[in-house]
């Protein structure tokens, strides 16, 4: 996990670390989507309509923990770890597609690529859950379209090889992770990370969830 010390764009909490996964997950394709979260929910909060396909969003991290109560998964937000495994799929580049990245490949301001990628269409909006192609394991939507939150609280990373790691026992923030519509593509990449308080909505947030062992 975490990002070389020279890759362009490193924030200080990208320290790598040798991470270890013992045990297997299900993580979903897709973000969970608006008509998903309005068929358990009964509501739908996010500010762009218009196709139950969207990414829901404008939803808390406290929101999320009651849709998936209601879908009765015991672990259901994969944590960092996890979702950096899903979104890496193999590789060990800065995006799972490679080294740079253009809107033709993700949903996020176009007029900020990286890597030398060229300038692109910026939405301004959220795109339907896997308009762009997917990676090498097929998740859609792991760069841009929508932060994600994660299991963990946030926290620093230690710099040592770690099993299954939970995050940080406690905390302010809660781990976000994947960039969103908004954002230039250098906060996309597959090591960044923020944190967010619990009760935070955003038209940018939104959740992809997981099914998991780990305790």
């Amino acid at each position: 996990m975490g990002s070389p010390a020279d890759e362009e764009g490193r924030d200080d909490d990208e320290l790598q670390n040798r991470v270890v996964l013992t045990k297997g997950f299900w993580l979903a394709k897709t973000e969970c989507t608006q008509g998903q979260w309005e068929s358990v929910m009964g509501n739908n909060p996010s500010k762009f309509e218009g196709s139950k396909d969207l990414p829901v969003e404008t939803v808390s991290w406290e929101e999320v923990q009651g849709w998936l109560v209601m879908m009765n998964r015991e672990h259901p937000l994969p944590t960092e770890a996890q979702w950096e495994y899903g979104c890496r799929a193999g590789t060990e580049t800065v995006f799972g597609f490679g080294n740079s990245l253009s809107s033709e490949q993700a949903n996020f301001n176009g007029g900020s690529p990286y890597g030398g990628a060229a300038e692109g269409p910026f939405l301004r909006k959220t795109a339907e859950a896997g308009s762009y192609e997917p990676n090498g394991w097929g998740f859609y939507d792991m760069h841009g379209n929508v932060w994600e939150w994660r299991r963990d609280w946030y926290g620093e990373y230690e710099g040592v090889t770690e099993r299954d790691p939970l995050g940080a026992k406690g905390g302010t923030y809660q781990v976000l992770r994947g960039g969103s519509w908004s954002n230039d593509a250098r906060e996309c990449r597959a090591a960044v990370r923020v944190g967010s308080r619990a009760e935070n909505r955003s038209s940018g947030i939104g959740f992809r969830p997981a099914v998991s062992s780990i305790k």
